[in-house]
């Protein structure tokens, strides 16, 4: 196997400069940059990227926090970053919470133990304050999900007036009684500024809303059925459903389909995301532009892993749209 000394000889030159170009140093003459590929490519010598990268200090490696990758729109989300992140030379790691706490917790140690250069959270369970003391190792940035208090890059849409434009539209389609359901509404800031903006719509039409109508904790197909089997079962069940996932709008649908329910005569059902499965069952949904927050996200920590500045809080906010089917 031929070494860089090697290399070093059929050049001609000596191993340091050899080592500069292998290193893209700027100040190597562009015909020794060429006699020292020549003698790479004919003696099939092939660089230690990781001994590279160790040198430079950098791992060229990105963590993504994503709570669920079966999830279609963090599967699509993830997908985006891995082209966008190949294009800059980077590769990701996958780091899958299960929207647990302490897995989010754990894997905080990539950064700090320099295994990734820069953390893309795209959701978050802790309180930012356990986030904030690894700002010293490298750069976190925030998509999809967000925080008032994180003074890092963050890429998200404001889902008050998203849930606003879906419970909206029911209420414009002459619906007055309206189930809601949600995941994590305790812990996630985007559940709750969902419910927010549910409630305002309702409010703003002068709709009551009863405690019952409320379902929680979803975020599946599998939650979608039992979802509607705890609606069937009321004295006084809603006649639409506003969803915070497709998934679970899909597994309503599925369920009512099953239960002899008509769609959307005895229930209509809006879902979120606008996944691929929304357009395959037909159903309306508020549409998030993933691959644009995906790409947006991307080179904001490419950026700030080569700046290597303290990070700044910077929002980039995008906008929602309303996608009707026959569901409502």
């Amino acid at each position: 196997m031929a070494t860089i000394q090697d290399v070093a000889k059929k050049a001609g030159l000596s191993r340091t400069t050899v080592s500069r170009v292998i290193n893209e140093h700027p100040y190597v003459t562009e015909e020794k940059k060429r006699l020292v590929t020549q003698a790479m490519q004919e003696l099939n010598y092939v660089p230690n990227s990781s001994a590279r990268r160790l040198r430079r200090q950098q791992t060229e490696t990105i963590a993504v926090y994503v709570p669920r990758i079966t999830n279609p729109f963090f599967s699509h989300l993830v997908e985006v970053m891995e082209k966008e992140a190949a294009k800059k030379g980077y590769q990701l790691i996958l780091c899958q919470t299960r929207y647990k706490k302490e897995q989010e917790r754990n894997f905080l140690e990539l950064l700090k133990t320099k295994q990734v250069d820069g953390l893309i959270l795209t959701s978050i369970e802790n309180d930012w304050s356990e986030f904030e003391p690894y700002l010293s190792f490298g750069p976190i940035v925030v998509c999809n999900e967000y925080s008032d208090t994180a003074q890092v890059p963050s890429v998200y849409l404001n889902q008050i007036e998203g849930s606003y434009l879906g419970t909206k539209h029911l209420i414009d389609q002459g619906y007055t009684k309206i189930g809601y359901c949600t995941g994590n509404h305790k812990s996630s800031r985007i559940s709750k500024d969902r419910k927010i903006g549910f409630l305002q719509a309702l409010d703003d039409a002068g709709i009551a809303m009863k405690e019952e109508w409320f379902f929680y904790n979803a975020y599946s197909v599998q939650d979608g059925f039992d979802a509607f089997r705890e609606l069937s079962k009321l004295d006084d069940p809603p006649h639409a459903v506003f969803t915070g996932s497709d998934e679970v709008a899909a597994g309503i649908h599925k369920a009512a389909h099953d239960a002899g329910w008509r769609v959307p005569e005895d229930l209509a059902i809006i879902g979120f995301d606008n996944q691929p499965l929304a357009e395959l069952m037909d159903l309306t949904t508020i549409e998030q532009p993933i691959d644009t927050i995906a790409r947006q996200a991307m080179n904001l920590m490419v950026e700030a892993i080569q700046a290597k500045k303290p990070l700044r809080r910077k929002e980039v906010i995008l906008p929602f749209q309303l996608i009707k089917r026959s569901s409502t």
